[in-house]
């Protein structure tokens, strides 16, 4: 070889070849890991086993919880669908959307409303395409049941689901026919059947979810998997029927159980269980007025529709074996705000461009650090009803339940330790001025913030 070949031979070996092979490398390596939200309708802090409840059986969630962490101090971003759903998914305080009533005709979303979530929010399904992750949503929406506002525009690849509440278009009977529920169906932006058959909807959204899990068995993805259940009017198919000692809900509520187990044993059987985080939890508490039918806040006072603790503090489990700490209970402060920019870090993709209320609790998760968070705001609707910091909480205005009577004020406020007392039976706020003045002053900071929000449908008719 003549001398000149072998010089530009030896550069091309020392300085080209290791630049063509690193950008190889880089394109094989590790795909980010993968998410799992599991969201249901209506659960109570105290409706699972491994959360007290002493006769509704949950061994999939149990068991989920022993090869987790479950937590104890979760909450969610409203007390009822709509604005809580629109919290998880864009890590904004709902109002900051204009998913709350007062800015939306009612508390919730209902089919004849021609709103819903703005197209310029960034859902968790946008944030992780940045990093291509295959995206899915199965289950209740509630964002917006026309085709320019379901999941489909909001970064997700499908949809399997019902739009809506499961208790709308309710059609009344009459001599000739019974009453029905006419809830539609949908896959993507097509109804395919109408009415759903309800009782067979966890089981179809549980086969869905399985058959999308092992679709994707080494690209990333994110499952979101919103049961409709254990939301009124309550159904559950053939084989969960008459079995738990709960009655009706609580054969749900063990439906629902093993549908997470089914999920999990997907995971396990795709070989992903060891990069995919699954996070179990509900968009807030129990409807109490539905008795029987309604579940239970156990130790917590409240439910659906108030800012006590009942009505937005919410089991919460996570599971990712090798990387989540296994048989661990956690009573760190953390939000289902949080969830967005904890999928970003979870996914290293850029956080949207705009104020967010969550913080990344991915080193919490994995237990190498405390959560970051100290603070939380309850909202109803478009106002500010309560402040938590640390384990103080003030209380400046409220409501018992969903649906509910006028709001009631207090001045002073009424104050709680909710480490000392998670039933919020006893009122401190005598005994702790300075308390009660420090928590002030960060409520009317956050009330004045609220207030100079524009409204997303000012211009909108309802």
């Amino acid at each position: 070889m003549p001398r000149n070949v072998c010089l530009w031979w030896s550069l091309l070996t020392l300085f080209v070849l290791p630049v063509a092979f690193s950008v190889g490398d880089d394109t094989s390596s590790e795909p980010p890991p993968n998410l799992v939200v599991i969201f249901v309708d209506d659960l109570g802090y105290g409706d699972l086993g491994c959360y007290g409840h002493p006769t509704i059986r949950t061994p999939h969630l149990d068991r989920m919880a022993q090869q987790g962490t479950r937590f104890t101090q979760f909450y969610v971003a409203a007390n009822v669908c709509t604005p809580s759903r629109a919290g998880l998914l864009t890590g904004r305080y709902p109002i900051r959307s204009g998913m709350v009533e007062g800015m939306i005709p009612r508390r919730v979303l209902f089919p004849d409303d021609t709103i819903g979530l703005p197209a310029e929010e960034v859902t968790i399904a946008e944030v992780l395409k940045q990093r291509n992750y295959a995206t899915k949503a199965i289950g209740k929406w509630h964002l917006g049941h026309l085709p320019e506002f379901l999941p489909t525009t909001q970064g997700f690849d499908s949809y399997f689901g019902v739009p809506y509440s499961n208790d709308m278009d309710h059609v009344r009977g009459n001599d000739e026919r019974p009453a029905y529920w006419n809830v539609p169906l949908m896959r993507d932006s097509e109804i395919v059947e109408r009415p759903a058959d309800q009782n067979t909807l966890t089981k179809r959204y549980t086969l869905e979810a399985v058959e999308f899990v092992r679709e994707h068995p080494e690209n990333p993805f994110f499952l979101y998997l919103a049961h409709t259940m254990p939301h009124i009017p309550l159904f559950r198919s053939k084989e969960f029927t008459d079995i738990s000692l709960r009655g009706l809900y609580g054969d749900v509520v063990e439906e629902i159980d093993w549908s997470v187990g089914q999920v999990l044993e997907a995971l396990r059987e795709s070989n992903c269980a060891q990069r995919t985080l699954v996070l179990f939890t509900s968009d807030n508490g129990p409807w109490l007025v539905q008795n029987e039918a309604g579940g239970s806040a156990g130790l917590l006072r409240g439910g659906k529709g108030s800012t006590w603790e009942g009505g937005m503090r919410e089991p919460m489990i996570a599971w990712w074996p090798g990387h989540v700490p296994a048989n661990r209970v956690s009573a760190e402060l953390i939000t289902s705000l949080d969830l967005l920019p904890t999928a970003a870090a979870l996914a290293n993709a850029p956080l949207p461009d705009r104020p967010l209320d969550g913080y990344n609790m991915l080193p919490l998760l994995e237990g190498k650090e405390d959560s970051p968070r100290d603070t939380f705001v309850y909202h109803r609707g478009a106002h500010s009803h309560a402040i938590r910091k640390g384990p103080w909480k003030a209380h400046f205005i409220n409501q018992t339940s969903y649906p509910t009577k006028d709001p009631v004020h207090y001045d002073p406020p009424l104050l709680y330790h909710l480490e000392k007392d998670p039933s919020e039976k006893y009122n401190v706020a005598e005994n702790h001025p300075e308390v009660v003045a420090e928590l002030r002053q960060l409520f009317e900071q956050h009330v004045e913030e609220i207030a100079r929000l524009p409204n997303p449908f000012a211009a909108t008719k309802p």
